[in-house]
Parts: structure tokens; sequence; C-alpha cells
């Protein structure tokens, strides 16, 4: 167990370097091109390729890890976000906005690949390594997600501040630095303990039979979606409308606040992911109660961004009280989907079995990145179309349907005994 207990910690630690440059290095694309006068649409195609890369890594990468071991992915998500770094940095100035778009949205879809091949092994390896006593499995994923939201949340300030102090190319360079320090570091030292695979294990298999996975992979769809249909784009491009002057000095003081929001928003969900099993009282509460909790808790987060919209809606002008409100209601909408998703990463892992939870998380995490997609494209149609109040009144109408999908779900015996042992 004292094997099985170091892997974990070193790949936590992998899983939280690889995160901080995915939040910087989506706040350094966001801003940058912004900058660069392009349009919300064309900002949310940068991030397209990004999360349908998502969708289908996480088909393949759960049967990869069943196949050949969970260090082999996570060591392939570490490598390919060195890559796909390295190539940012060969962007030109000089390219129409159609090729620098299309280089761009191939290098995001190569980081995707890697955030995700990177996510399943860090998401699978609680299931098989964590001490599960008590609420054990609720507080070791808990644990990890809470922690890893926090640290990229300081990716999202740490990108905004880079490309205000130090500009694009410079900023990719250091991260792929890191990164490529970290694997070094990793490929030295992870201890033994992590899963070799099995040469058994079929791609068909990835797809799962069980209807509570189904049906939460349903409901995490839409979670996210609703997340992302104003975070991507929305929120961003919103806040820089109302925060800069045009100066340089305006521009540059408004990517530090945008990407201090954005920090400060992420790293709440974090903590208040890692505090849910004691929000919850997990350890005295059953399966069914905490799919109770789950529905309660997901219709809660339908409240936050319908009544943000239409206030946004009804307000004629961008105001300061405006902004203020706009920026509490973001916060506690932050701090409820926390719960929500923590939720939903614990009863993943109870419904799975050990033989099957790499397929099963990256199934999960497949509908995860469709739902990311669907949100980033929604973000910045909508934005363009209705601006912020769309966006947020968007957001509710898929949270609709993540509580339909959370209502489908039935603790099984054999689901509760995989949630405790």
């Amino acid at each position: 167990m004292q094997n099985g207990l170091a892997a974990y910690i070193a790949v936590t630690a992998a899983y939280w370097g690889f995160m901080v440059t995915d939040g910087a290095l989506r706040m350094l694309v966001l801003l940058h091109f912004h900058g660069l006068g392009y349009s919300p649409v064309q900002l949310a195609y940068l991030f397209v390729l990004y999360e349908i890369a998502g969708i289908v890594t996480n088909l393949s990468a759960g049967w990869i890890a069943a196949r050949f071991g969970l260090a082999s992915t996570l060591f392939a998500g570490l490598g390919l976000q060195v890559i796909a770094l390295l190539m940012l940095t060969q962007l030109d100035p000089s390219w129409v906005i159609g090729a620098s778009v299309a280089f761009v949205m191939l290098v995001q879809g190569l980081s995707g690949v890697a955030k995700d091949l990177s996510k399943m092994s860090a998401k699978s390896a609680v299931k098989l390594l964590a001490p599960r006593d008590g609420a054990g499995l609720f507080r070791w994923v808990a644990a990890l997600t809470g922690s890893k939201n926090a640290v990229k949340g300081f990716g999202f300030f740490l990108g905004a501040a880079m490309l205000g102090l130090l500009g694009f190319t410079a900023s990719v360079l250091a991260m792929a630095g890191f990164l490529a320090l970290t694997l070094a570091v990793l490929l030295v030292k992870l201890p033994k303990g992590l899963p070799s695979g099995r040469k058994s294990a079929k791609f068909q298999e990835v797809f799962s039979k069980n209807r509570n996975i189904n049906w939460l992979s349903f409901a995490r769809m839409f979670l996210f979606g609703a997340r992302d249909a104003w975070f991507v784009v929305g929120i961003p491009i919103y806040f820089y409308a109302v925060l800069s002057d045009g100066t340089t000095e305006g521009n540059r003081a408004a990517f530090f606040m945008i990407g201090s929001f954005m920090a400060l928003w992420i790293i709440l969900y974090g903590a208040v992911q890692a505090s849910a099993p004691k929000l919850l009282r997990a350890q005295m509460r059953d399966l069914p109660l905490l799919i109770r909790d789950a529905r309660i808790w997901g219709t809660a987060l339908i409240l936050v961004p319908a009544l943000l919209a239409a206030l946004v809606f009804v307000t004629p002008a961008p105001a300061p009280w405006l902004t203020a409100t706009i920026v509490t209601g973001l916060l506690v909408f932050g701090g409820i989907f926390a719960v929500n998703s923590s939720l939903h990463s614990y009863l993943i892992l109870a419904f799975s079995t050990d033989d099957r939870v790499t397929m099963d998380v990256g199934f999960y995490y497949m509908a995860n990145a469709a739902g990311r997609l669907l949100g980033t494209v929604l973000s910045g149609a909508t934005y363009q179309l209705g601006g912020l109040s769309l966006c947020l009144a968007t957001a509710a109408a898929l949270l609709v349907l993540n509580v339909i999908g959370v209502s489908r779900l039935k603790a099984t015996a054999q689901s509760a005994k995989a949630s405790c042992t």
C-alpha cells in the first residue's frame, strides 16, 4: 500500500504541474488573440478542437490505460503538452487571421489530447490507489479535484500576469521548460504501484452498459456545458469591455483584473470541491442520500445564472454595481457548482468497478469534454448574438438537463458495495 500511495502522490504532483500550464495557456491564448482583434466567435473557434480532441482522447485513453498501464498515458500527456507549447511559439504575427486560427486550433487540439490523457490517469489512480476507509474514496477524489482546480486557478492568474509582463512567446517558452522538467523528474522518480495494464482489454469495452454511468455522463455533459457557456468567452470579453480604456496600460490592467477573477473563481471552486465531503457530511451518508444531494444541489445551481441573466438583460448599460453583482453571483455559482462537480466525481468512481475504472472514467470524461465543447461554441455564439445575458440564460437551460440526468441515477447493491470497498 505504501508504494501505491507514493505513486498516487507522484501522479497528483505531475497533474498539478500540468494544470498550471493548462490554465495559463487558456488565458494567454484568449487575451492575446482578443487583443489582436479576434471576434468572440473566432475566439471560441480557437478552443473547439481542444474540446473535440478531449472527446476522442477520453474514449481511447481509458482503453490505452487498461491495455498499456496508467504510467504510459501520464507520460504521453505531459510530453504532448510540451510539444504543443513549443509549437505555439512558432506562430507568426504576419499570418492572415484564417491561417493563425487554423494553426492555434491544431495546437490546442494537441493540448486537449494531452490534458485528457493526464486527467484520466490521475482520476483513475484515485480509485485504484487511494485508501477507502469510511468515506475515504469521496475524500480522496475531492482532494484531488479540489487541489487540481486551485492549481489551475493559479495558472489563470499566472497566464494573464505573464502576458502583461513577458509577452506571449516568452511566456509559452517558460511553461514548456517547466513542464519538460516535471516530466523528466517523473520519468526518473515515479514509484511503483500504478497498474501495468492487461493485454485482453478490448476497445469496445469503453462503452458502458451500466445505466448509472451513462446517465451520470449525460448529466456531466450539461453541467460543464453550462459552466463554459459563460466562462470560456462570454465573461472574459464582457469584463475586458467594461474594464479596459483602450490604452496599453489600461489593457494591461484589464488583463490582470480578468486573470485575477478567473483565478479566484477556479481557486474558490477547488477549495469548495476539496471540502465537499465535510460539507455534505459524507461519512454519515450512504450512496442513495448522496445521489439525492446531487439532485438538490443541481436544482439550486439553476437559479444563479437565471437570476443573473435577468438582471443583466434589464440593466440598460454596464455600471460598477452591476459588475460587482455579477462577480458576486458568479462566485456563488462557483461554490454550488463545485459541490455538484465533486458529487459527480465521487459517483463515477462509486459506480465503476476496479477492472473497468479506466474505461468508465474515460467514457465519463468524454462526456465532460463534449459538454465543454458545447459550452465553448455556445459561449462565443450567444455572446455575439445576445451578450452576457444570453450566455447566462443558456447556462440555466443546460443545467435543467443536468438535473434530468442525475434524477435517473439509482443506488444498486453493486454500486453501493463498490463505493465503500
